[in-house]
This record gives structure tokens, C-alpha cells and sequence, in this order.
């Protein structure tokens, strides 16, 4: 019995459909990796730049510690600078991601607002945690928006989790203070460990 016109046709569009697929599906797991890639690049420049200051990294430098090809690295980003806003803003993106995941959980309000102000502050704890802090600080106008957006969206969730039985304006005093006090506390400790355990006490002490 011979093939119809109908049975070659729906053969060809089976045939298109599966290569198709197929094609998604390579181009998907193509996405993911350059995504990985470009996720590592900028965790290995966050540091680089910490280490080195912003002046004296080179790209050179960033690309061995990443261990990509140079060429590698231009092809993701064509510049020092903006590689260094890129690595900068998703490191203040994962950290904003990270407090407010800690802010949403059900436990206590001072459990989630230590674990938060831990992911916000107390994880750049440390000698070459605050040199993170330090290249960030003294490149402001490299950065952009960012440095003060930010900031004010961390603000923002602290008052919004304090918010629950306070007045806004007395959520929003608290929230400062907070902030405030992390600050120095960040400033006065040498360990991440230091930062939860004064924090803790400060949240007490404030009857959070």
C-alpha cells in the first residue's frame, strides 16, 4: 500500500515539530550556562575589585580570577566600569532578594529582621568583606542609580515588616534607627558572627 499525501505530510510536520523542540531545548540550555557564566564573572570581579581597588584592577586581572579567556571577557562586558556597576548591582539585587525572602518567612519578627539585616550588612562583615564595601563607597558616581536605590528598598522592607500593629510614621522612625545601628555595629565588629550576636541584642533592647 502505498504512503498517502496526507501521511507525508503529517511525517514532515512531526519531523519540524521534533527539531524544533530540540532546537528550544539546546538554545535554553545555552541561555542558562552564558547566564551561570556571567553570574560567576561578576562574583570573581566583586572580589578582584575588593582586593585591588577599582584603579588598579585590570581586566586582566578579573579575567584570571574568573578563569575566562580575556577576549572571553570582553565579549561579556566591554568595559572596566561596567563590568564593575554590573558586578556591584547584582551582588545589592541577590542581597535585596535575600532580606526580603528572610522578611516574608512566618517566624518572629526579630528572627526575620536579624536574618535580614544579616544579608544586607553582616555578610560584608570581615577583612575582605569590607573591602567590598569600601570600593562601593568610594566609586559612587561609577555605579548610578544604584547606590541609592538600593538602600532606600531595603528601607522600604524593614518599614514594611514593621509596620504590622505600629503607626507608619513610628515604623518608619524604627526602621531608620535600625539602620542606624547596623551601620555601626558593622563598623565596630570583626566578624559576621560579632554583627548577629550585637544586632540581636540591639533588636531586644529596641523591644522589636
Amino acid at each position: 500500500m502505498g504512503i498517502s499525501k496526507v501521511d507525508t505530510a503529517a511525517t514532515a510536520e512531526a519531523t519540524t515539530v521534533a527539531t524544533s523542540t530540540v532546537a528550544t531545548t539546546a538554545e535554553e540550555t545555552t541561555t542558562a550556562a552564558d547566564t551561570d557564566r556571567r553570574t560567576r564573572v561578576l562574583e570573581s570581579a566583586l572580589t578582584t575589585f575588593a582586593r585591588y581597588g577599582y584603579r588598579k584592577t585590570s581586566m586582566d586581572q578579573v579575567a584570571d580570577s574568573a578563569h575566562i579567556s580575556r577576549p572571553g571577557l570582553y565579549f561579556l562586558f566591554t568595559s572596566k566600569e561596567g563590568l564593575f556597576r554590573a558586578a556591584v548591582t547584582q551582588a545589592l539585587k541577590n542581597d535585596l532578594s535575600a532580606a526580603d525572602a528572610a522578611l516574608s518567612s512566618d517566624r518572629a519578627l526579630t528572627e526575620r529582621l536579624l536574618d535580614a539585616f544579616d544579608h544586607w550588612a553582616g555578610s560584608y562583615v570581615g577583612p575582605l568583606a569590607r573591602d567590598i564595601t569600601a570600593v562601593i563607597d568610594d566609586n559612587p558616581t561609577l555605579l548610578g542609580d544604584i547606590v541609592t536605590t538600593a538602600p532606600h528598598r531595603f528601607e522600604e522592607l524593614i518599614t514594611q515588616a514593621l509596620t504590622t500593629g505600629r503607626a507608619p510614621d513610628r515604623a518608619s522612625a524604627l526602621a531608620r534607627t535600625l539602620i542606624s545601628t547596623s551601620i555601626g555595629i558593622k563598623h565596630q565588629v570583626d566578624s559576621r558572627a560579632e554583627y548577629r550576636d550585637r544586632l540581636k541584642v540591639a533588636l531586644e533592647v529596641l523591644a522589636v
